[in-house]
């Protein structure tokens, strides 16, 4: 699977590339608005993936970009489509390698999104600068121990959920924080009173993690 991709620069010469993966039935033009709005101290190269199109269940058989079908009566069913994604942005990631290194990259991800990169995070036998998980959980907590690898296992993590996300709930978020927790993965928690969305003060927070993971 090869994914087309938006690319975005803050200045010239940048010092990383963050790999930013958008939610279910959104594209690649999802986040790229924040890219001005955020305040960083070094010039960095945003690249936005499109997932590739494909029927979901939980939207009624509906064709739509996502990472991977949902299923709510066989939450595990989309282990193989998950899988597919990881793999296609671990490629890209690879892809991007020439642009300064691969311990130069930070995966970033907003619903599905994140779980892809919570799944790269868990599962790349390459080293990311950090990993963004945003209003997202990690598919299949319980078979972590299985699948985790150890080039990541001291990569900076942020997670952040809304306390009212009707999506996803929140303590779903907490449990994946929890899980990866146990593995010993440095996370960084933040929760605000919103819903399944991005607030002002997560995109201040993020910022402020991006300056200090490639700071």
């Amino acid at each position: 699977m090869k994914l087309d991709y938006l690319e975005r620069s803050t200045g010239s010469n940048p010092v990383g590339t963050v790999i930013w993966l958008h939610g279910l039935g959104a594209d690649a033009t999802d986040f790229e608005p924040l890219v001005p709005v955020l305040k960083l101290d070094q010039p960095l190269k945003f690249v936005f993936p499109n997932a590739p199109k494909r029927p979901v269940t939980i939207n009624g058989g509906m064709e739509m970009r996502a990472w991977y079908d949902v299923d709510l009566s066989a939450p595990l069913a989309s282990s193989a489509d998950i899988d597919a994604s990881t793999a296609a942005i671990l490629a890209l990631a690879e892809q991007m390698r020439g642009e300064g290194g691969t311990d130069n990259i930070a995966l970033a991800g907003f619903s599905q999104g994140g779980v892809i990169a919570l799944n790269a995070l868990v599962t790349a036998k390459t080293k990311f600068r950090g990993v963004m998980a945003l209003s997202t959980y990690v598919h299949n907590a319980e078979g972590l121990m299985d699948i985790v690898r150890l080039e990541n296992l001291d990569t900076p993590v942020f997670m952040a959920h809304g306390l009212l996300d009707p999506m996803i709930p929140a303590h779903r978020g907490v449990a994946s924080r929890e899980a990866l927790n146990a593995l010993g993965y440095p996370i960084e928690w933040r929760e605000y009173r919103m819903g399944h969305e991005v607030c002002p003060q997560e995109i201040s927070d993020i910022s402020r993690w991006l300056n200090k993971v490639f700071g």
